[in-house]
């Protein structure tokens, strides 16, 4: 039997490894690049498959570090996590009212900044490492702090284009030096200010070299990847020319690298497969409405204008769209959950779960002291810990046990119920209206006597001649496995 920390970090590897397969075809010349296209398919396919166990992302979203190194060690390792994704670890400015955003406007590649000191942020990356999580961080690398003042680690910034690691020359800002106008306009988008952020010169050597060392010595402090922020006003050439200098993880491998690539008209997300996965918004958004209509919808859901499984990773929810209105958000309660549920169940892609904190405005800060330094979460005071819920701890654990084997037998018997198997390593049923349902469904996992995972195994369900009679809980799911 494998270890179970070693199979996630094996699982971890294998997303790695398709990333670096991407990058290195997209930087091969256009001939080879054609005469090779099949065969980087054709060994892609198999890599993703294998990826579908092991492959949760915890997005702890502006949890301290000392936070997230206790989740690694008592709730994500044990659940079976693969990663934990979290916010933002430089030095950024110090808002006087300490809203949320502040960690995206940097001020230094420091590494002491609101969620910790640098001996915080190695010490969690440890932890997590024992745990056997990898950590993601979030890279804000298209633009430097718009506002001036002083930084949580104390850099005093008195020039938006003169932070301690670069200069004017190093901005776009001689090339346009206004914010984003027209967003059809995809030179406009990747060379002016996105709300007045200063706009990197990312095409220029130097100015990669700078990004690849804050990057670098993320990795040396145990770090095996990155989410890109605002990866769009980023050339997808830029972006490659930057994965190409990142140093090889602890474990010898690639880093992970997904972008964010908001949806638009220009650039389209498949330009970036050249340097790493990309983060599928529109997986959200089908998501959330069928939750709203009936989730008898997402049976052909891979049809519905999805991001490539291989090329993208899922979210249901994440800080920006659960407070614009796109997504659902802990506020849609059980709902909520169980889109989180189905997610697990069903996606290809690594799927993300989302735990941030409670908010009344859109700006607000997380718990924080009086400084505005983050204060260690409390699920019972502030923070909405989704990653803790037995219904989604023991999604993560059938997910894992599922591993790559597909989907099958999509059954719905009634509106709002739906039933699916992966083949015979699993079924899972979810209940999307307001009233518990008792159901009879086919099933290919074998007969015998198998614990609701869903529930900590407080209750049992026996399959007998391929059928299986659920009692599903109002807005609520029941899973099983061998």
């Amino acid at each position: 039997m494998a270890h179970p920390v070693r199979a996630r970090l094996r699982g971890a590897r294998l997303l790695l490894g398709t990333a670096l397969a991407a990058l290195v075809l997209a930087l091969l010349p256009a001939a080879t690049r054609a005469s090779t296209a099949a065969e980087a398919g054709a060994a892609e396919a198999p890599a993703a498959e294998a990826a579908a166990g092991g492959d949760v992302i915890a997005n702890l979203w502006s949890w301290n570090w000392k936070s997230v190194a206790a989740e690694c060690t008592d709730v994500l390792g044990p659940a079976g996590y693969a990663a934990v994704w979290v916010a933002p670890p430089a030095e950024s400015l110090a808002h006087p009212q300490h809203h949320w955003w502040d960690v995206y406007q940097p001020y230094s590649y420091g590494l002491t900044g609101r969620l910790g000191t640098e001996a915080d942020f190695t010490a969690m990356t440890a932890a997590c490492d024992g745990a056997g999580v990898a950590v993601y961080t979030d890279a804000v690398v298209n633009h430097t702090a718009a506002q001036t003042g002083t930084g949580y680690a104390g850099t005093a910034l008195g020039d938006k284009y003169a932070p301690p690691m670069y200069s004017r020359a190093d901005y776009n800002v001689d090339v346009c030096n206004r914010e984003i106008g027209n967003w059809d306009d995809k030179w406009e988008v990747q060379n002016c200010e996105l709300l007045g952020l200063p706009d990197l010169k990312t095409g220029s050597d130097a100015v990669r070299d700078k990004i690849a060392g804050y990057l670098n010595s993320q990795i040396a402090r145990g770090v095996s990847g990155f989410r890109v922020d605002a990866a769009k006003h980023i050339p997808a050439a830029d972006l490659e020319a930057i994965a190409g200098r990142l140093d090889d993880t602890a474990a010898g491998a690639r880093p992970f690298v997904f972008h964010e690539v908001f949806p638009g008209s220009t650039p389209a997300p498949d330009e970036y497969y050249g340097s790493g996965r990309v983060l599928d918004f529109f997986f959200g958004d089908r998501v959330k409405s069928a939750f709203q209509s009936d989730i008898a919808r997402l049976e052909n859901l891979g049809d519905q204008g999805l991001l490539p499984a291989r090329n993208s990773v899922s979210f249901v929810t994440n800080h920006d769209t659960e407070r614009n209105g796109r997504h659902l958000t802990y506020k849609d309660g059980d709902t909520a959950v169980l889109a989180n549920v189905f997610q697990l169940g069903w996606t290809d892609a690594p799927p993300t779960v989302y735990a941030g904190f409670a908010f009344a405005g859109n700006d607000d800060s997380p718990p924080a002291d009086g400084g505005g330094f983050v204060t260690g979460t409390d699920c019972g005071a502030g923070w909405y810990c989704l990653d803790r819920d037995p219904r989604i701890t023991g999604m993560v654990g059938w997910r894992n046990a599922a591993g790559g084997a597909e989907v099958t037998d999509w059954q719905s018997p009634r509106g709002n119920v739906v039933g699916f198997g992966r083949g015979d390593r699993g079924f899972v049923a979810l209940n999307n209206t307001g009233e518990p349902v008792s159901q009879e469904f086919g099933t290919a996992v074998a007969d015998g006597t198998y614990c609701n995972v869903l529930d900590g195994c407080a209750t049992e369900v026996t399959v007998a001649g391929g059928r299986v009679a659920l009692d599903l809980p109002a807005k609520g799911a029941v899973a099983f496995h061998p």
